[in-house]
């Protein structure tokens, strides 16, 4: 499938996007860290006969202009928003977050409750995933440091959403009320073998921590999954967006 991809020129610089579909209520996915549209290739077209969908590359990613300033949660989350208010995308949202994109959508979910009706987390970060940096060997460690410095030297990689995740973290816990809305939790089974056990203990945990959001929530483990459960089990990613889209339209009745 070709995806058709448009732009929309926002107050912070021009976002490429793509919507397909019809139906309500109106889905939103929103990427993991510099993840480009293409990722959602093998869920677009199954979801896009019964719901509308929103997907865009953020400031930086493919086509969209560079960042011309920090990425944190609420500068992106407040880029979103103005972009579907642009294209004529109307809430209440589910939103489908992969990975960082997880992030984005607690903080989307907390600062406007009355525009999101559920939330799939997809692999997604949690709040506490921040701490797992202690794991993590001395090489990498290094690694990261020389790559964040030559992130410096150029002006726009200065800008990029992977050095403000502390800051995101501290807008997600400033704001203490998530809406009471289904939530579903996707979780990749796979082991890692470049991921210590105990940091997949504790990360499994996090994601289960994601549960106690709402008092309506469902944890999927996609089993045959890594870190990208969308490429690699595409019907259970579907078949939960669906489900969460079921429990949306029930709760309107």
């Amino acid at each position: 499938m070709a995806i058709e991809i448009s732009k929309v020129s926002t107050s912070k610089g021009t976002i490429q996007y793509h919507c397909s579909g019809n139906g309500k209520p109106n889905i939103v996915l929103i990427n993991g860290g510099s993840g480009p549209i293409e990722g959602w290739m093998r869920i677009l077209p199954d979801l896009s006969e019964t719901s509308s969908l929103f997907s865009y590359n953020r400031f930086g990613v493919s086509g969209s202009d560079k960042p011309q300033e920090p990425q944190d949660g609420l500068t992106i989350v407040e880029t979103l928003r103005e972009a579907l208010t642009l294209v004529g995308f109307e809430p209440p949202f589910l939103l489908v977050g992969h990975s960082l994109g997880g992030l984005y959508a607690n903080l989307y979910a907390r600062r406007y409750p009355n525009e999101v009706a559920g939330v799939v987390f997809l692999e997604s970060s949690h709040p506490k995933d921040l701490g797992l940096e202690k794991y993590q060997g001395k090489v990498v460690k290094a690694i990261n440091k020389m790559l964040s410095m030559f992130d410096s030297l150029s002006p726009h990689k200065q800008f990029n959403e992977v050095h403000f995740v502390k800051k995101t973290v501290e807008q997600i816990h400033a704001i203490d009320s998530f809406p009471d809305i289904p939530v579903y939790v996707i979780t990749g089974g796979k082991e890692n073998r470049m991921m210590p056990e105990e940091v997949r203990k504790k990360r499994i945990e996090h994601q289960l921590e994601l549960l106690s959001l709402s008092s309506n929530s469902k944890h999927i483990l996609a089993e045959k999954s890594g870190h990208f459960p969308q490429f690699t089990e595409p019907r259970a990613v579907i078949d939960t967006i669906k489900d969460c889209v079921e429990q949306i339209q029930q709760k309107k009745l």
